[in-house]
């Protein structure tokens, strides 16, 4: 066992899937929830569960001393922060520390320089990685001469061009700019919005690319300087900025043959030149953006695991929350590059939301629920259920609408979206409004049968007739 008990700082499909890691493993159990999930699936199967504080996450989820009373209350030995909440938070990764207890993740300095745009954008350029096109520092909107700067810029760069917050994600604080008479106003309006959501006023530009295609390689490192590339994953079925379909490996077909062999060892080598630079550790998606030449541009690091590792996990039979306890506990990772890539997976995200008014979230009750024609979950060599919810539990506003994610594995690409297919079809989900039918229409158009779909084709499906 890499730890006696470890406590899951998350909540929903997440937790579930570290508990269930740990429990194959012998590891204790803690979850935390608020007061809105005590009826939550990670609550009841966790060994001990602690309440930290009321529905809204800054004041439970978020709520930094109230998790390090759960730690001291239960007394476990390592902290799982799954993703998103706390997960990259280098002051939360230090308090931990402070606790006397491991954050399982990567060391507080290296959330430090992978949280903020700017710095991984210089990490990038000193690893020799090549980032978007754009401004290496924030620009200073709020002098003439800074505005002036920005436009020489703008006008190098090419239009048209994003204007971006330092400390957004997701799409937020994110403007497009077609020439100059926009740009103020944007890079303000993007400014604005950062620090009203992220405390963070600085914006910064990056060229704009057209038909992108979003691009993403699992790493892994040790502590014992050892770092491997696990394969990439396609994540460019987007809506608001936010992926809804992820594959393995990329279907672009400017990875088809011989040619495209050397371009993928290249964006593996790229990947690992940007995280070896700063002494990584753990589990961690570099995350890079194609052109429709297949050039490939760096664009952030996610310090943590990802929503859509499974997808990874289907292709290589790997455990990536098995491999992150046993790093944390400074065990060295076995040879990885030795590890064969077979099939294809496919993840659809089920949420509760309606694809044909924008995507907009519909919170509600999931009276009724079932999996793949069958009462219960089902985890097999073809196909994962992983979800946060049962039958009886409520989708609420508090937190993001995801219910489940599907992953599918085939021998082939086609027999992955037929297995997906097939998933999704046997599946039910009552009264709740939820994409189930829109995720069947993505699998079943021809942009996605071709592989031939960028960022952009999601949305555009769904405004389809």
């Amino acid at each position: 066992m890499p730890f006696e008990k470890v406590l899951v700082c998350n909540r929903g499909e997440i937790a579930r899937r570290v508990i269930r890691t740990c429990k194959r493993l012998g590891v204790g159990t803690v979850a935390v929830y608020s007061e809105a999930d005590a009826e939550a699936p990670h609550v009841a199967e966790a060994d001990e569960a602690v309440l930290v504080g009321p529905a809204p996450a800054k004041e439970s989820y978020l709520n930094v001393e109230a998790i390090l009373g759960a730690i001291a209350k239960t007394g476990a030995k390592a902290v799982h922060p799954g993703y998103g909440f706390l997960s990259e938070k280098s002051s939360f990764a230090r308090a931990v520390a402070d606790a006397g207890v491991v954050f399982v993740g990567p060391p507080p300095d290296v959330l430090d320089a992978f949280g903020d745009k700017m710095k991984a954008r210089h990490v990038a350029l000193s690893a020799g990685t090549s980032p978007v096109p754009g401004t290496d520092e924030p620009i200073a909107i709020d002098t003439a001469e800074g505005i002036l700067a920005a436009k020489a810029i703008a006008a190098k760069v090419g239009y048209p061009i994003v204007a971006k917050a330092v400390g957004g994600g997701g799409g937020i604080g994110m403007q497009v700019v077609a020439e100059e008479a926009g740009l103020e106003r944007a890079l303000k309006s993007c400014s604005d919005r950062g620090k009203a959501s992220f405390a963070d006023a600085r914006v910064y530009l990056e060229r704009y690319v057209s038909q992108p295609r979003h691009i993403e390689v699992q790493v892994f490192c040790d502590t014992h300087g050892q770092a491997f590339a696990l394969g990439e994953r396609e994540c460019s079925v987007q809506r608001r900025h936010q992926k809804i379909v992820e594959e393995s490996p990329s279907p672009a077909g400017f990875f088809a043959g011989e040619a495209g062999a050397k371009r993928r060892e290249a964006l593996y080598d790229a990947a690992l030149r940007v995280v070896k630079k700063v002494g990584y550790v753990g589990a961690g998606t570099c995350e890079f953006i194609a052109d429709e030449q297949g050039n490939l541009f760096f664009l952030e690091v996610n310090a943590r695991l990802q929503v859509e590792h499974p997808v990874t996990e289907m292709v290589t039979g790997l455990d990536l929350v098995e491999l992150q306890l046993r790093v944390a506990a400074g065990e060295r990772l076995p040879d990885l590059s030795s590890v064969a890539r077979k099939g294809h997976a496919i993840e659809a995200r089920v949420y509760a939301e309606d694809p044909a008014k924008g995507f907009i979230p519909k919170p509600g009750p999931i009276d009724e629920l079932v999996w793949l024609g069958g009462a219960g979950e089902v985890v097999s060599s073809r196909v994962r259920v992983e979800s946060g919810v049962r039958a009886g539990n409520k989708v609420t506003p508090f937190y993001d609408p995801m219910i489940a994610k599907l992953v599918a594995w085939g021998e082939t690409r086609e027999l992955a979206i037929a297995e997906l297919d097939r998933a999704i079809a046997g599946t039910t989900i009552a009264p709740c409004t939820t994409n189930l039918s829109f995720l069947r229409r993505v699998l079943a158009s021809d942009e996605f049968k071709a592989g031939a779909y960028d960022t952009k084709f999601a949305e555009v499906l769904a405004k389809r007739t």
